[in-house]
Order: structure tokens, then sequence, then C-alpha cells
């Protein structure tokens, strides 16, 4: 199996002669490399929502990994992160080596809450390069043209690579073309003067033919994850205005949460973290839990497979959390059904499942039969309250299911 063919299986529905099919193949083809060098989750909504802790089995979509590294401050006994996509385990993996073999805190911050320092290569090759298991070693070591060997993206800012990274670029760049800078978002005070400087920098932008035009493109919005299934959902749903929708969820991000500490918008607004301060960053980069998070990282299997394809390995009602990400958004029904009887068996009484969707409602009640949706009580309230508290601010809905007794 060529290491694509997982993620093809799971988007591609449509005919290859079809306009749709035509798509489905162009965002396989943009996933098939690094996607995500930082996942785009809330761990912080994450954990509350599992109610997360000692003793509690858990599998997760690994994406960029820093969920499952978040994960393990709350020192859980296992994580198992599964991922189609290869260069996502193999970031995860890089991660879970630094952690337990670079010589202190500070090197470690260095490597990904700076991640552009060429020492960090050298830091690569000193101390971690050895350390890996040989699929991971490879990946790190190919060669990139002229670039030189993969790693070196840990030399020129790993978060402006990989396709989220460069869709906030375009964004960036675009906005600049306008006389609008995103940065300024970072000079904010107050939620008062965030919602100022949002008004004045970036609200405008969205009104521009070009930035309305592109949200009405399907492969522009790959960068964010969403595939042409959920793009024509979500443009029915905004009645066509894509710009607006994502005008509003960007408003969100740049208005809702103090700037001061939320590391998604220091992300989006300046492709990086704080670090002089250090408060809008990762609970894994905070000093405060790097001892825990080492302790804790033996926990943690990385696997290249899908979430189905892992669960049928596992014995019945052996796991506790389950977090499936917005992966159900690529789903067909018959898709989501394999993926639910398997959660069903594998859940332990009292098992939580959370996900997210671009779109507001949860797609369960549509996609699942009754047999299997009866096995699970939905959180409407507690998932509402979630998904206003998300600091990513992205998706429409965060969704959290219970294993009924």
């Amino acid at each position: 199996m060529s290491k694509n063919q997982k993620l093809s299986d799971a988007v591609h529905a449509s005919p290859l002669a079809s306009r749709r099919g035509m798509l489905e193949r162009m965002f396989t083809m943009a996933f098939s490399g690094l996607v995500y060098p930082q996942i785009w989750e809330d761990p912080d909504v994450d954990m509350a929502a599992l109610e997360l802790g000692p003793g509690k089995r858990l599998v997760t979509i690994a994406s960029g990994g820093c969920n499952v590294m978040n994960y393990l401050v709350a020192s859980p006994k296992e994580i198992i992160a599964v991922d189609l996509n290869p260069a996502h385990v193999a970031l995860l993996e890089l991660k879970i080596a630094a952690i337990r073999h670079l010589p202190n805190h500070e090197a470690f911050f260095r490597f990904f809450g700076h991640a552009d320092e060429r020492e960090n290569t050298e830091r690569y090759d000193r101390f971690l390069r050895d350390r890996l298991d040989p699929v991971t070693r490879d990946y790190w070591e190919a060669r990139r043209t002229l670039r030189g060997r993969r790693i070196n993206l840990f030399a020129r800012n790993v978060y402006k690579f990989g396709l989220l990274g460069r869709f906030i670029g375009a964004v960036h760049l675009i906005s600049r073309a306008y006389g609008k800078n995103p940065r300024r978002m970072l000079t904010a005070k107050s939620l008062e003067e965030q919602r100022r400087v949002f008004e004045e920098t970036l609200a405008p932008v969205f009104d521009t033919r070009l930035v309305r035009w592109l949200c009405r493109m399907p492969v522009s919005l790959y960068g964010l994850g969403i595939p042409p299934a959920q793009f024509a959902y979500l443009s029915s749903s905004a009645n066509g205005d894509m710009a607006g929708l994502l005008r509003r969820r960007l408003e969100r991000l740049a208005c809702d949460f103090p700037m001061e500490d939320n590391y998604f918008a220091w992300q989006a607004f300046s492709r990086g973290y704080d670090r002089d301060v250090r408060r809008a960053i990762p609970a894994y980069l905070h000093r405060d839990n790097y001892q825990r998070v080492q302790d804790n990282a033996g926990s943690v299997r990385a696997l290249h497979a899908s979430m189905t394809e892992y669960l049928a390995t596992e014995a019945e009602a052996g796991l506790d959390g389950f977090v499936l990400l917005d992966a159900q958004d690529w789903m067909s029904a018959a898709q989501m059904t394999d993926l639910w009887r398997e959660i069903t068996r594998t859940a332990a009484p009292g098992a939580r499942v959370i996900f997210r969707t671009a779109g507001e409602e949860s797609p369960l009640p549509e996609a699942l039969p009754p047999e299997v949706l009866g096995h699970w009580i939905y959180e409407a309230e507690a998932s509402r309250a979630y998904t206003a508290k998300d600091r990513s601010s992205i998706y429409g809905g965060f969704h959290l299911y219970r294993r009924a007794a």
C-alpha cells in the first residue's frame, strides 16, 4: 500500500471524471505531506470534556502531535495516536524523542517554541537522530531539493511550512497587499482594543473582491482542512457567503479571547509563539509542565493507521476516550458507521468521544443507524459551551458524546 493510499481510501467518494472527484483527489494530494505543524484544536477544551486523568486510556488522531503532548500534562495511562498521514506520525515521534532526549527545557523550547534556529539541526544530530526509529529518521533526513534535509525546517520556522502554515502566509500576504498588517492584533491590550484593531485591519479584507472570489473556490480552503464535501455543505449553510462565514470565525479568534495567552491567535497573527513572556504557548512547552510531560512520554504510541483500522485490533470495553478531531467531515455515512461500531465495541462504560465539525451541527443523527447511535448520549449543552470556549475558533461545532450505561 502506498503511503497515501489510506488517505485516498478515506476521502475519495466520487468518480475521477466528476468535478467533485477531481477536487477530492486534489485534496488528498495537498494532504499527502506535512499539513499541521501545530494542531488547531484547543487541548484545554479537550481535556475538560474527556475528564482526562490518571488511569485513562485514550485514542486520538495525531495531526501535529501537540494535542498528544498537551494531554500528557493530565498523566493518562496510555495515549494511542493514529494518523493517515505519515508526516504527522513522524512529527509526533520527533516531539516524543525531543522531550525525552534533549538536555533541558530550554533546548526543548527552542526546538518547538522558536523552531527557527540553526542550532536546532545541531541538536537534532547530537541528541535525537540516533534515538529515532528508522522510518521517522528517514523522514527527517530526506532531502528537500536545495533546502537540504527536512529537519532543516526547524531552522527556518517550521510553523511557516506545511499546508496550514502556507495558507496563513498567503492570508498575511493578501492582507499586506491591501495595506493591512495582521501582526497589529498582537499590540492590543484588552478585548475592546482587540475588536477595534480587528475592525480596522482584518475585517475590511473580507469585503475585497479578490478575497470574496478566493473564498468561493474549494481549493483555496484546503489549508483549513475543509474537504470538497464539507465545503459544499458550508457554502450552502452560509447562503454562498463563505467570506462572511470565515470572517465571523476569524473575528472569534481575534476578539473573544485575551491575546496575551491565546497561542492560536499568536500563530495566526505572528506565525509563531510568544517567545519573550512565554504565556501564549501550548501547555507542553511551559517550563512548569516539562518534567511531567517528560515522565509521561513513554505512555504514547504513534501509528500510521486509520482510527477504524486501529480500533479493530483493540479488545472490547478497554478505552475511556476517543478524539476524532474533524475527521468525520471527510467521511461518508458508511465510513462513519464502521467507525462508530468499533468505537461502541471498544468503549468502556462512561467513555467519552469528542470531535469537531466545520459546520455547527453533529452529523451523527443523520449518518448512524439507531442501533449504533442508541448506545450514545449527546451532551448538547456541554457541547455548545465547549464550542464557545475553544480558543482556536476555526470550527463551527465541538461535540461530546458519552457512552450510555
